[in-house]
């Protein structure tokens, strides 16, 4: 247990700005290891979020309790998520060749594909959550950040890793989990979806899996693998997807 302890405290610290003992440390063997407590990791982010719009939505209106939710998140990962999905989005709309889409993932400057993804992912995000029933909205928020790090998990155990020469923090949770490790993912992934209606959790987990497909087909054809923006990325889009599937079977 004590092990295990310290692998989530790892595995926070890696994954989120909270802060965690020092002496947890960060070695590439242990954060191999908490990247099995990745969903979980989404699950307190997502309770976080939800705690603040729930809290928020009693005096403010849901527009602005959203919004400060999706600011505590953000606030929260240190945006890790979002910088992915933009670096993504500007490597593959701005490159053909694998090589060229590699270097400008690379490029730490913000592009106009960049800004667009992150725009339209953060708008939609929105405008999706702030329509869903308040009595389940914060149910919601857990399962989408702790179903789209699922998808995260699912796409480093089937896709191999595109880079050569990514950055230490990256690489040293680049390698394939094990079957145990997705399993355990799988557990705090999946498992927030059981406080939303079956009918509705169905439809947006099966959303999520679809969208995690055609990420991981898409990924391996352009570039052979994923890197950790690919991850960012992903998780963002499902995040979304998972919001998109729910607020569809509410309406």
């Amino acid at each position: 247990m004590k092990n295990q302890l310290v692998t989530i405290l790892a595995a926070l610290g890696f994954f989120t700005r909270i802060p965690v003992p020092a002496a947890i440390g960060q070695s590439p063997e242990l954060l191999d290891r908490a990247v099995r407590y990745l969903p979980l990791v989404g699950v307190l982010v997502g309770a976080a979020g939800a705690a603040v719009t729930m809290l928020t939505l009693q005096i403010l209106p849901s527009s602005v309790a959203v919004l400060l939710g999706m600011i505590t998140t953000v606030l929260l990962t240190g945006a890790f998520h979002e910088d992915g999905l933009a670096d993504a989005a500007d490597g593959f709309g701005g490159g053909w060749e694998r090589e060229r889409v590699l270097a400008i993932m690379k490029d730490s400057r913000l592009g106009s594909y960049g800004a667009l993804a992150l725009v339209l992912a953060l708008g939609t995000k929105f405008h999706a959550v702030q329509g869903l029933p308040w009595e389940t909205m914060g149910f919601a928020l857990i399962a989408g950040h702790a179903g789209s790090r699922l998808a995260v998990l699912v796409l480093m155990r089937f896709l191999d890793y595109a880079r050569d020469d990514e950055s230490a923090r990256v690489r040293a949770a680049a390698q394939r989990p094990a079957v145990a490790d997705l399993l355990v993912g799988a557990v705090f992934g999946l498992a927030p979806f059981a406080l939303l209606p079956w009918e509705n959790a169905l439809l947006a987990a099966g959303l999520a899996a679809v969208v995690t497909l055609l990420a991981a087909r898409y990924f391996r054809r352009r570039i052979g693998g994923y890197t950790g923006d690919c991850l960012g990325a992903t998780q963002q889009v499902v995040e979304v997807a998972i919001y998109i599937g729910l607020l569809c079977n509410f309406s």
